[in-house]
């Protein structure tokens, strides 16, 4: 048997994710995510300050002069490069960014516009859309594939995991507030593989053994085979955080919500993978029989 019991606590962690899951849907049903200027349209301008002094309530109260709608500003980088965002398209506007410069520059006469980005309210739909889709595509391709590699119960068990994993994430960032733009969809992506992966490994186990034990019972049996796989899973999810932390704190305000809802990820991943995915299996009374039955009718 596994020298961790964590069989015994499959129930209390049920709860647990089921009142995560109501909170993060109460959060994104009533209030909504923050859409960045991919997917709501507007303006980014990268901008840096070479002298006087300045910082980022200074520079958020010189933009905020200009009435810009849905204003943000953050630092990035070092000290002297800022992002500023607004929803305000101005493609057929050129003059906007010259008389931009004009009144920011008598509050910072060392300032460099270094780059202007416009993403108009037509293209900012199509990306959100592209997001959904590349989403729901990814997960109804990992549904096919462990329905095809696994009986019909390691798959239902994986692709709850998934959901559980993406709508936690998602309610994070509403309660927080913090941007969705597609460095975000990208991260989902990639958390959708990861805990796909985790999960594999383990259910591979259990699979093994369901063949090795036939007398012992999915409860236990589901115990022993995390167990078995813990020490490749720590070392998996630990090196992937080191990284993904050294990426939030050195590499800039960039990077910082692709490595955060990274992190949050990997983390909430590992634990779906033990918490959710092998639980189902226990529902679902997976046994012996079940995983012959599945080799019989392959080899027919």
């Amino acid at each position: 048997m596994g020298k961790i019991k964590f069989n015994r606590y499959y129930k209390h962690f049920g709860y647990i994710s089921a009142i995560l899951i109501i909170i993060s849907l109460c959060f994104l049903f009533f209030k909504g995510l923050n859409y960045g200027v991919d997917f709501k349209g507007g303006t980014l301008i990268e901008i840096r300050i070479e002298t006087s002094e300045h910082s980022v309530s200074k520079v958020r109260d010189v933009f905020s002069k200009t009435n810009l709608p849905n204003l943000t500003v953050k630092n990035f980088g070092n000290d002297k490069d800022y992002i500023i965002k607004f929803q305000k398209q101005n493609l057929n506007d050129p003059e906007f960014i010259g008389n931009l410069k004009n009144i920011v520059s008598k509050s910072f006469p060392n300032i460099n516009f270094r780059r202007v980005e416009n993403v108009g309210p037509k293209i900012s739909s199509e990306l959100l859309k592209s997001g959904i889709i590349a989403i729901s595509l990814s997960l109804a391709a990992m549904l096919f594939y462990i329905w095809i590699r696994f009986e019909w119960q390691f798959s239902l068990g994986a692709i709850i995991a998934l959901f559980h994993d993406i709508i936690i994430t998602l309610g994070i960032f509403s309660f927080l507030s913090l941007e969705i733009n597609l460095s975000i969809v990208a991260a989902v992506l990639t958390i959708v593989g990861y805990s796909m992966n985790d999960t594999v490994v383990i259910f591979d186990r259990v699979r093994d053994n369901l063949r090795k034990y036939i007398d012992l019972n999915i409860f236990d049996l589901s115990n022993q085979s995390i167990n078995e796989t813990l020490s490749r899973t720590i070392l998996t999810s630990v090196t992937t955080l080191l990284a993904l932390l050294s990426i939030f704190f050195l590499g800039g305000e960039i990077l910082r919500g692709f490595s955060f809802a990274m992190i949050l990820g990997v983390i909430i991943g590992t634990y779906s993978s033990i918490y959710i995915a092998n639980p189902i299996l226990v529902k679902l009374k997976v046994d012996h029989y079940t995983v012959v039955k599945k080799e019989e009718e392959e080899k027919n």
